[in-house]
């Protein structure tokens, strides 16, 4: 088994501080699934955010990068009783679908796109998938967080079964960070830890940047929050929320 494979059976780990519940009430209120019946979760991970949105009356399709972290998201769908389609695709690389109500791109996965390029490209084919008032929902890391919050490592966890120890350096590209995490996670059989390492590089661009991109390729209205709460951004805010309306 690959580090990437182990990386899919720790990433709910690393994102147990995600309040999903609060996603899913962010796109309910303003795209509510009675209205936008159609969802699409891309950068869907291990899918639990797509299995609460099923859950809230959505017809959820979701695409990761990962087939590692899709293979996961399609059993835990399976156990939850939910059809729920999955697809190996990259955000920049998305097609095949149309007339789409809403698209979520959550919990900082644009981030991990590495280039300008990338992310208009991204904005661009979403923009095309979305039905004519159909709503992207999306949310990025700061500024403020690449550039200070992040350089702050080492990061530590530890539950007794998985341990492990983050850093983070500055990366090439400004408001860019690479992130380097050793895992040691504990075998059932051997109750011995097996190490693996992960490298991720992330990269963030200025509010203005994202706004623009996104009225470059057609979206109408623009709204932006920050921090789980209907508030505007600040210089301190870490994580910054945007809704786009075609």
């Amino acid at each position: 088994m690959n580090s990437y494979e182990r990386f899919a059976e720790v990433y709910d780990v690393l994102m147990e501080d995600i309040p999903y519940d609060q996603y899913v009430k962010w796109v309910t209120a303003l795209a509510p699934s009675s209205n936008y019946p159609t969802l699409l979760d891309v950068g869907c991970g291990t899918g639990t955010l797509s299995i609460l949105f099923s859950k809230a009356g959505y017809q959820v399709s979701g695409i990761d990068l990962s087939e590692s972290m899709l293979t996961i998201a399609q059993e835990r769908s399976q156990k939850e009783d939910l059809t729920i389609p999955f697809y190996h695709m990259s955000m920049d690389d998305l097609e095949g679908f149309s007339n789409i109500d809403v698209v979520v791109i959550p919990i900082d996965s644009i981030n991990y796109l590495q280039s300008e390029k990338q992310v208009k490209e991204t904005f661009k084919r979403v923009y095309s998938t979305l039905r004519v008032g159909g709503q992207l929902f999306f949310d990025v890391h700061s500024v403020y967080k690449m550039d200070e919050i992040f350089l702050q490592s080492p990061f530590t966890y530890d539950d007794g079964e998985i341990f492990y120890i983050w850093y983070t350096e500055k990366g090439e590209e400004e408001h860019s960070v690479v992130h380097d995490i050793t895992f040691f996670v504990m075998e059932d059989l051997t109750n011995l830890y097996e190490r693996f390492d992960e490298q991720h590089y992330q990269r963030t661009f200025s509010i203005e940047t994202y706004e623009n991109w996104l009225k470059e390729v057609g979206f109408s209205q623009i709204f932006i929050t920050a921090d789980w709460e209907d508030q505007s951004p600040t210089n301190t805010s870490e994580r910054i929320f945007i809704r786009a309306v075609k």
